[in-house]
């Protein structure tokens, strides 16, 4: 994982979101080891987001990974618990926070959309791995690269092409609570996320706009085709 990555110096609380504290969390509220599959009932993300999340815990110390002992027939699950002595104590409420901050900057901000998705656009720009100068990169690479963030923040997302339509369906929204609240900053926070990352790619796409809960647990982002800037020394 690279320093642009969604990485913190606390691998409970992840520089975005909040799932990386919410699986962290129920392997400490568990009494005993547990396989992705009950982690990810437990804290309501796609079995491949928790297993992504359990993963970056383990490479950070924080978690043990164990292969389960049994005698039955059958692939062996991999279980996961907290190591002893690697987490500080102590109550980390990020969503009251998210609520906070987006409550107050949908009542105080004359356009709160716009002003959020500058914020998301700034952030998605950090989070760019940009290729080397006068390098193109295309579609599939801006699309892979896109998908990854946006995994990493734990939106597990899909990329789905219909001929020319190209769209990233996002399958879990790890802000569904304050962005159920206040749609149109958290909404907008994600938009701007996706616009800034592509744009400092350079990309030959560009995401043109977030249809949010199209279903229950479906968020929509169509992309379209966008032109290029020069090339930068």
């Amino acid at each position: 994982m690279t320093s642009r990555e969604l990485a913190s110096p606390d691998p409970s609380a992840p520089a975005l979101g909040e799932s990386r504290a919410r699986v962290l969390s129920a392997l400490q509220d568990s009494d005993e080891p547990l396989g992705v599959r009950d982690v990810s009932e437990r804290v309501g993300l796609h079995a491949n987001t928790a297993r992504f999340h359990l993963d970056a815990l383990v490479e950070s110390g924080v978690v043990e990974r164990s292969t389960e002992g049994r005698d039955l027939p059958g692939r062996p699950r991999m279980l996961y618990r907290v190591k002893p002595g690697s987490v500080r104590g102590g109550q980390r409420s990020y969503r009251l926070l998210a609520e906070i901050l987006t409550s107050y900057l949908a009542a105080e901000t004359a356009q709160p959309a716009k002003a959020a998705e500058r914020a998301g656009e700034a952030w998605g720009r950090y989070l760019a791995e940009r290729p080397p100068p006068f390098q193109r990169i295309d579609v599939a690479a801006a699309t892979e690269q896109l998908v990854k963030a946006l995994d990493q923040i734990g939106f597990a997302p899909e990329a789905v092409t219909s001929g020319r339509k190209r769209q990233v369906l996002l399958h879990q929204c790890p802000f569904r609570e304050t962005a159920e609240a206040h749609q149109e900053v958290v909404c907008s926070i994600h938009l701007g996320l996706m616009r800034g990352l592509l744009e400092e790619l350079d990309a030959p796409i560009q995401a043109e706009r977030l249809d949010p809960f199209v279903k229950p647990s479906l968020c929509v982002t169509h992309l379209s085709t966008r032109a290029r800037a020069r090339p930068r020394a």
